[in-house]
């Protein structure tokens, strides 16, 4: 049985590593932040500002939590879609206690007036708060508690200058290998206590785009699959049927991706065209063109980016068959 929505987010967050041993992938980012938290703690202050920056389901959501484990800190959850203005980040900054750390998702999406007084209080831990209107007006400085503000970003060229350069260091998150995604899996189905075994697994990575969210979310789906349909001959066959029936294909690409790719290829004969013309022709939303299908299919070989818009490749053709 599928669970309820809740049910999905439960597992979600039961299937987080709580600390950076338990972290899988990522090899040179857990050691990068391994040293700035240990060096944090032998200094005794709070650690420097993180970025965390990749396409989505990689991680950085995790990775924030960890870091405030690790640190031995309390972690206070925002979003920068969240944040309208200066005066909601001056509620969450001035209530911030001493060591907090301060998880910041879609920081990109911060209002224009929040970034900026979001740099006054990554540098100097102290924001400008005004009170009153027109002539009147005045500036009254707050000083802050030293927090340790982790941001985390899709898109981090649409981050401006000045706040990208306040961060101390800067994570970009890489997409997972096969064995890698594996290893994700096995920990996965010992948690949720699904019997698969490595060959099984291993098709499931195969077609979860290096996504360790992907991956979960399919191994969730065949465990349904199994307790529904009843196994296949094997539990790779279990596997191929369950991702054949939610539209998986070999190389991972769901229906979305070959939505793109059919559009690339004959609505518009193979020729570049422009990201909001190919949103409308999937009936979705260019920045869920932008962030979530194009990563995968640049990264495959299937469509290029050019200067006159989006066009498929002779490798996206020959995938179409």
């Amino acid at each position: 049985m599928a669970e309820a929505e809740g049910g999905e987010d439960g597992f979600e967050s039961s299937l987080r590593p709580k600390s950076l041993k338990e972290f899988v992938g990522q090899h040179k980012v857990r050691e990068q932040i391994t040293l700035l938290i240990n060096s944090a703690k032998a200094r005794g202050e709070s650690a420097e500002h993180i970025l965390l920056a990749g396409p989505p389901g990689l991680g950085k959501t995790t990775l924030a939590m960890i870091i405030a484990h690790e640190s031995g800190a309390p972690l206070r959850v925002t979003s920068g879609p969240a944040i309208q203005n200066a005066g909601d980040l001056a509620a969450i900054l001035s209530s911030l206690l001493e060591g907090e750390v301060l998880f910041i998702d879609e920081i990109h999406r911060m209002s224009k007036s929040a970034e900026e007084l979001l740099y006054l209080a990554m540098e100097d831990y102290r924001i400008d708060v005004m009170v009153g209107k027109g002539p009147g007006a005045t500036s009254i400085p707050l000083d802050l508690a030293k927090f340790t503000l982790v941001g985390a970003t899709t898109r981090s060229g649409m981050l401006p200058n000045p706040l990208r350069d306040r961060f101390g260091f800067t994570a970009h998150l890489e997409f997972y290998s096969a064995p890698e995604l594996t290893r994700v899996l096995e920990r996965a189905a010992r948690i949720m206590s699904i019997d698969l075994d490595e060959p099984a697994l291993s098709l499931i990575a195969s077609r979860s785009r290096g996504t360790p969210r992907i991956a979960n979310r399919l191994l969730r789906r065949v465990r349904d699959f199994s307790l529904v349909k009843g196994g296949g001959e094997s539990q790779q066959d279990t596997v191929a049927q369950a991702l054949e029936l939610y539209e998986v294909d070999a190389q991972g690409l769901d229906r979305l991706d070959r939505a793109v790719l059919v559009a690339l290829a004959h609505k518009f004969d193979a020729k570049p065209v422009g990201l909001s013309t190919l949103a409308i022709a999937v009936g979705e939303e260019p920045e869920t063109i932008e962030t979530v299908v194009e990563p995968f299919l640049i990264r495959e070989g299937l469509i290029a980016r050019t200067p006159r818009g989006r066009q498929i490749t002779p490798a996206g053709m020959a995938h179409l068959g």
